[in-house]
């Protein structure tokens, strides 16, 4: 007897720190119907991720081996790890995995940019949960993107503090540096739960609300042509790609 075959509408590879705990998750419930998710875990995260050249050679290596699931597109999803390299350095990383599974790539920096790009944001609230250097190291990136950065903070939090800490915690740090100018607030860090703060922060602060993992799943799907809506991640979740961003 003959059965069809079933296949799903796309495979998105993901690559996360091997500490990440939020992202599988939040792509997992959030994803389109029918959009699947595969995960590699590589250690990236601090003095694990060692020095830039070395990096890129693992970060190949590690899309080679998700490259296997034949995903659509594979993705390095950790927001400080694809700024580690300055701007530009998250081409490398992009051409690392491109070159490692032949097919297109992403970090979260490029999501983020094409966020913006899709709700017109110039300037915003930067908040991350970094401590001070790692704060600055994330700013300058975004100020050398061309951004214009209007207030925010790092949080300082270390080690599980990052995944533990409640979503309240973001949605209270994002109204303390409520900024009326701004195009948007930014919530940084694909460990941590603030994906469920977005809607609620939207209302209140009237701009749209991005976080890391938000962006990186909603530029994933549209760049592999998906433009379904996708509720739960607010303003950007019903935006497609600008006219500027490739198909």
């Amino acid at each position: 007897m003959d059965h069809p075959v079933v296949k799903p509408r796309a495979r998105i590879g993901v690559i996360i720190p091997s500490s990440n705990r939020m992202a599988e998750p939040n792509f997992q419930r959030f994803a389109p119907k029918g959009v699947v998710p595969h995960f590699m875990r590589l250690r990236m995260s601090g003095d694990k991720r060692g020095e830039f050249n070395s990096f890129i050679a693992r970060l190949g290596e590690a899309a080679a081996v998700l490259g296997d699931s034949k995903c659509d597109l594979t993705l390095l999803q950790c927001t400080g790890t694809s700024m580690s390299g300055g701007y530009g350095g998250e081409k490398t990383m992009k051409d690392a995995i491109k070159g490692a599974t032949g097919r297109p790539a992403l970090t979260t920096a490029d999501c983020l940019m094409m966020a913006f790009d899709a709700i017109s944001v110039r300037r915003f609230v930067f908040i991350s949960e970094n401590h001070p250097k790692g704060y600055e190291e994330k700013k300058q990136f975004l100020l050398d993107a061309g951004y214009e950065i209007l207030g925010g903070s790092g949080a300082g939090l270390v080690s599980d503090q990052s995944c533990t800490t409640p979503p309240a915690f973001w949605a209270d740090l994002a109204r303390q540096h409520r900024d009326d100018r701004a195009d948007a607030y930014f919530i940084s860090c694909a460990n941590i739960q603030a994906i469920d703060t977005i809607e609620e922060l939207e209302q209140e602060l009237g701009r749209p609300v991005l976080t890391s993992n938000q962006v990186a799943l909603w530029a994933s799907v549209r760049k592999i042509g998906i433009d379904d809506p996708m509720p739960g991640l607010g303003r950007l979740g019903a935006s497609r790609l600008a006219q500027t961003q490739p198909a």
